[in-house]
């Protein structure tokens, strides 16, 4: 538990030592979920004492009742870090980026921007200089090998590289991955939509961010949120996934209706209930494949003009070929087992079971292009519980197709 503020004391310089070892040591998740543990004057002590994006990166991690109690110097360098970020949404560039330093006007000299990098570099690291105008537009970037080496009475302007690429605060880390897969630079440059230099962001920071992202994105599609990781308390992981359970629950409900609703077919034909896991997991599966193309193409932005309607026609072509096969095979199966059975409906209920795997994965593969495009016009994460949704669809459609072209059939 934290304790407040007003009556914990700072940490000794032996447990400081200590906590920030550990802190740099492992990733911010954990690490903060490390920190949450202690006491407010020790979170802030060990935060004081690291360089001010990985503080920020931690403050972010740290469950809100927790980062509302962290007390920032307003003249430190940390509050100028946070000020910033925090003007920005989880998920966007402007959220991971820091100040720039080493910016100067395009008239300056070589020699008067070394004297100053200087000093700059004894409390941050210096990558590139920045150039720009009164406005803060972004002119130019210089190497600091063509710096160093350029005549001290030269100008800056001469030894820019001009239009240099930048990545924009407002873009999503997807965004920015896939606008610089080709530009692996240490530093990236952050503008505004008028060219403003507002900030610049660490290329490992984008990497990190992107593979965090990707790592999270299979747990999302059973709704396990991207904040949760192995050391998250076991109950923080309960009040993340929970919710999804119920809510999977009363999906459940609405195919266990459906089997109900043809409780007569069943208790006639008993064969039928041995059948339905079977189709219930191969339209499943089916579904499953469409759904992680879709969402792959949608996290790479490869749906462009006519791309989803290229895709509901491909999955459902995919569905009819692969439910073709797959139902000749499960019918042959159904035809097998009813006759040893002495049931003599055996070549009706083959010829339902073909019909039935058919028309289900095509559904199945339709459903697994047209579910996460659902969540995403609602406002929802596409990734977010698909797999809830997807399954729900799946299991209605085929549980209701078999037992109803059986019921039919069978009369």
């Amino acid at each position: 538990m934290n304790q407040d503020s007003t009556i914990s004391t700072p940490p000794d310089e032996l447990t400081l030592s200590s906590l920030l070892a550990l802190v740099k040591q492992r990733a911010p998740l954990d690490a903060a979920s490390m920190l949450a543990s202690e006491p407010i004057t020790t979170i802030q002590a060990v935060l004081a004492h690291l360089p001010p994006t990985l503080s920020i990166r931690l403050l972010r991690h740290l469950p809100e009742d927790i980062a509302t109690q962290i007390h920032i110097d307003a003249t430190s360098t940390l509050n100028a870090q946070w000020t910033l970020n925090k003007n920005y949404p989880d998920g966007v560039l402007g959220r991971y980026m820091e100040r720039p330093h080493a910016v100067y006007r395009p008239d300056m000299s070589a020699g008067e921007a070394i004297e100053d990098i200087r000093q700059i570099s004894q409390q941050s690291l210096i990558t590139y200089a920045y150039v720009t105008d009164d406005d803060g537009t972004l002119l130019g970037l210089i190497v600091m090998r063509d710096l160093m080496l350029a005549a001290r009475e030269a100008s800056l302007q001469s030894l820019m590289l001009k239009n240099p690429f930048f990545l924009s605060p407002d873009a999503t880390v997807s965004d920015a991955m896939q606008a610089s897969v080709m530009r692996h630079y240490p530093v990236y440059p952050v503008c505004d939509d008028a060219h403003r230099l507002v900030g610049i962001l660490q290329g490992f920071v984008l990497f990190e961010e992107h593979a965090f992202e990707l790592s999270a994105q299979s747990g999302r599609m059973v709704g396990v949120e991207k904040e949760e990781h192995l050391h998250t308390p076991w109950l923080t992981s309960f009040k993340y996934r929970h919710p999804w359970l119920q809510l999977n629950l009363l999906t459940a409900f609405l195919a266990a209706f459906v089997v109900g609703s043809f409780e007569e077919t069943i208790s006639k034909v008993v064969l039928l209930a041995v059948f339905l896991p079977v189709l219930a997991g191969q339209s499943g599966n089916t579904g499953g494949q469409s759904l992680a193309i879709t969402l792959r193409a949608m996290t790479l932005n490869e749906f462009k003009n006519h791309s989803f309607r290229h895709a509901l026609i491909k999955e459902g072509l995919l569905g009819l070929a692969n439910g073709a096969l797959v139902g000749l095979t499960a019918a042959a199966a159904m035809f097998a087992y009813a006759t040893y059975s002495g049931n003599h409906t055996a070549l009706t209920l083959a010829f339902v079971v073909l019909v039935a795997m058919l028309g289900s994965c095509v559904v199945s593969g339709i459903s697994g292009v047209m579910i996460p495009f659902a969540l995403k016009k609602f406002g929802a994460d596409p990734a977010t519980a698909s797999t809830i949704f997807l399954t729900t669809a799946t299991d209605v459609v085929s549980m209701g197709m078999f037992l109803g072209v059986a019921a039919l059939l069978l009369r």
